[in-house]
């Protein structure tokens, strides 16, 4: 599965450099004065109108399109819906790695909603806040699979009223509660084993893994900007989980360096204002912000 998709990246970005579309590769990145999922927009409107956001005909629009790539569908047959909740997604704090005192263990990233196809593809619609709109929500980026809502349920089973939250150097999922932090998938097991561990101790290992990796580190200053590199494989490389993706560039906002993907690729116009395809996505440290090696 993962090679099929890598491939499938592979052929459609040449297939859309061929014809002038792919100005060459990007990756997404934070934007100076880039929305920030956190504040006032993040209150109890924000799902609502995240939600609203995803159901937009425009963006229907393009998830038709997004559905239909590579030939999957025709794009007149996709007939996108929203399906379940929307879920907030979390991911680890850099305060939190640095022992900063009442640090959270993770933040608020962005709003996730599951769109489906009429042929059960699944894809995800991560929004942030519109800048000097207050309350209200725009889709920047849309990814396959359905990680986010997935993941939100898993945890609420497994540790109700908990936080579901994503390490992204390693591609992990966890949920926490108090003193507790349980894995939800085989690269948590990995990091902290099945029965899960202690927010002590969950923090000294991410404290020896990136603690020398904060942002104003020797690490971050060099530009290598790399993750954490798990027992059996190379720096940052995780699961190795491609997901193809889309960001937005509308108004100038950008996923902040807390949005963390995985993957390499390319870009390639799906539509939808500044919409901008990202065919897999490339996994981005959210301590130092910067790509892993």
């Amino acid at each position: 599965m993962i090679s099929r998709t890598a491939r499938t990246a592979r052929s459609a970005a040449a297939a859309l450099a061929a014809t002038g579309v792919l100005a060459g590769a990007a990756l997404l990145s934070a934007a100076p004065g880039a929305a920030a999922a956190t504040g006032p927009a993040a209150g109890p409107s924000a799902p609502a109108a995240a939600r609203q956001a995803a159901g937009d005909p425009a963006t229907l629009h393009t998830l038709s399109r997004f559905f239909a790539r590579d030939g999957a569908i025709a794009r007149s047959a996709a007939a996108p819906r929203i399906e379940g909740a929307t879920v907030p997604l979390h991911s680890l704090d850099p305060g939190f790695v640095a022992g900063k005192p009442g640090a959270p263990v993770s933040r608020l990233d962005y709003f996730a909603t599951t769109a489906v196809s009429s042929d059960g593809q699944k894809a995800s619609l991560w929004t942030l806040p519109k800048e000097g709109k207050d309350g209200g929500r725009q889709v920047v980026n849309i990814a396959t699979g359905d990680d986010e809502t997935r993941y939100a349920a898993a945890g609420a089973r497994k540790l109700p009223g908990g936080t579901v939250f994503r390490e992204p150097q390693v591609d992990a999922w966890y949920v926490q509660k108090g003193t507790k932090v349980l894995p939800l998938d085989q690269d948590a097991v990995r990091a902290v084993g099945a029965r899960g561990t202690t927010l002590a101790a969950y923090r000294a290992r991410v404290r020896a893994a990136y603690g020398d990796k904060l942002p104003g580190s020797a690490y971050a200053r060099s530009g290598k900007a790399g993750g954490y590199a798990p027992a059996d494989g190379p720096p940052g490389s995780g699961s190795g989980k491609p997901r193809t993706a889309a960001a937005s560039t509308a108004s100038g906002t950008a996923l902040t360096a807390t949005s963390a993907v995985a993957g390499a690729g390319a870009l390639a116009v799906l539509g939808l204002g500044g919409l901008t395809a990202v065919r897999s996505r490339r996994r981005r440290n959210p301590v130092t912000g910067g790509g892993t090696h």
